[in-house]
Parts: structure tokens; C-alpha cells; sequence
């Protein structure tokens, strides 16, 4: 029974991280290989960490880091301005605008992630980015959990239930870490530019009049740079949180690691 629940955990966190606008129940996915998506915790953690506040663990420098980062938790009392017609002055331009070129300029990226689930739980593995519209996140053992993104389609499939969801890429968060080229004041709606001496970061709110408002929080390092974690909120207000270190955007990605099995996994083997 434990472990039943934690692989609901699992696929409750991953949900909030791809398809925020999702979570809440009132979509489906694309195909009709469902599985069921718990209401995430409740957000109480015995760790809080501003975003403001400097990060403890050494700060992530390319393929340099071989130590998991401490991902910086987002204050959850934190009260995000909802004006679409927010305005921001010549330093907050800058600052998106430097995220915007990194994004851009980034065709590959292979790195280790850490991600920190609505209760707190955290998980580990590796991700690869083939710009635009690729990417798979393989979760460390015993986590049975895969993520992939072929360009247009995205599955979160389960090996040990023999399941796998499939949603519409244009529809998850992921699609702003995945595009070609991205301006993101001029391409999204960005309602917050913030920066200190460690992050630069920029929140993008969505608004559905159907299932509510969902947020992507992204920071790179005020220093190197280089993407260093992002922030989903869903519409009931729940954050998933992924920190990414050991980044090579460098490194020759196979293309294989990103097509999608269409077989049927709805009926476990057995």
C-alpha cells in the first residue's frame, strides 16, 4: 500500500510540473490512456526558503557541479501581481531580455535534476533538451516514472503500471523551455521580473477561464547566466519546484531517447 501511494505521489508531482493547467481535473489528456492524478499535499514543509534568499549549496557552473543543489523553495505566502497590462522599468526589460537570449541561444542541454514535490518529497534523474520541442526526463531508480516530448505530443508513461498519459506539448509549461526562439516579454505574460546577486527570475502567469491561473517561475544565475531552476504553480495554488545542475550545452543528444511508444499501456502485463 505504501508503495501504491508513492507512485500516486509521483505521478500527482509530475502532473503539477508538465501540466499545471491540468492538474486540477478539468482536462484529459489527448489519448485515452488515463491514469488517475491525486489533489496534491497540502503545502507544509518543515524547510521554507525565500526566493530572495541566497542558495546554501554551491551554485551550478556548467558540467562542473557534481553535488545536487538545494532547490530554493518559493515563499507560498508570496502574493504575485495579476495585471496583464504590468509594466516594468529599463533594468526589469534587461534582466527578461537576458533570459530570453539564453533560452534562445540554448539548442542542447543534458544535465542531473532534483525536483521538490507540493509536500515536500524529492526525486532525482536526468534530463536531455533537443531545441525545439524535445526533451526526456528519466527518473532515478526505483521511480518507474519517464517523460518525453517528441515536438508535439508529450507522454508521461510508467513502466511499472504499464501506463503512459499523452498531452498536447502546446498545453504544458515545458513549451517555454523548449521553444526555438522565445521573447518572453513579447511572447508571454510575464507578471513579475525580479533579480538579487544570485538568481534573475521571471514569472509568466496563464489565465484559462475553464480551469484557473497557473504560473512558471524560471531563474538562471545572476553570475554564470545558466537555467538553474523553475517553478510551477498550479491553479489551486500547489508549486512544483525543479532544480537542474551538471548542465553540458554541448554535448550531442540521440535522437532516439525522444520517440514516443504509442502502444497502448493502459492494461498492465499479467
Amino acid at each position: 500500500m505504501a508503495t501504491l501511494l508513492a507512485d500516486r505521489s509521483m505521478r500527482g508531482a509530475l502532473a503539477l510540473l508538465l501540466a499545471a493547467s491540468m492538474s486540477c481535473g478539468a482536462a484529459t489528456p489527448s489519448q485515452a490512456q488515463t491514469v488517475p492524478i491525486p489533489k496534491p499535499a497540502p503545502k507544509g514543509r518543515d524547510m521554507q526558503i525565500s526566493a530572495s534568499e541566497p542558495q546554501r549549496t554551491p551554485m551550478t557552473t556548467g558540467a562542473t557541479q557534481t553535488v545536487p543543489p538545494n532547490p530554493v523553495i518559493p515563499d507560498p505566502r508570496r502574493n504575485l501581481p495579476a495585471n496583464i497590462f504590468a509594466t516594468f522599468d529599463a533594468t526589469q526589460k534587461a534582466q527578461a531580455a537576458k533570459v530570453s537570449s539564453y533560452l534562445s541561444s540554448l539548442q542542447t542541454l543534458v544535465g542531473n535534476f532534483v525536483q521538490v514535490g507540493p509536500d515536500g518529497s524529492k526525486t532525482k534523474g536526468d534530463f536531455y533538451i533537443q531545441k525545439p520541442g524535445k526533451v526526456r526526463f528519466e527518473y532515478d531508480a526505483p521511480s518507474p516514472i519517464a517523460i518525453i516530448a517528441d515536438g508535439s505530443s508529450l507522454a508521461v508513461r510508467d513502466t511499472k503500471l504499464a501506463t503512459q498519459d499523452i498531452y498536447p506539448l502546446s498545453q504544458t509549461p515545458l513549451r517555454f523551455l523548449l521553444s526555438d526562439r522565445i521573447d518572453l516579454l513579447k511572447d508571454t505574460n510575464v507578471v513579475s521580473v525580479t533579480a538579487d546577486d544570485v538568481f534573475i527570475s521571471v514569472t509568466i502567469e496563464e489565465k484559462q477561464a475553464l480551469i484557473g491561473t497557473s504560473r512558471l517561475m524560471l531563474m538562471i544565475g545572476a553570475r554564470d547566466g545558466q537555467l538553474k531552476q523553475w517553478t510551477v504553480t498550479d491553479p489551486q495554488g500547489y508549486d512544483t519546484t525543479v532544480a537542474v545542475y551538471n548542465l553540458d550545452s554541448s554535448k550531442k543528444v540521440d535522437p532516439g531517447l525522444f520517440k514516443i511508444d504509442f502502444t497502448n499501456y493502459s492494461v498492465p502485463p499479467g
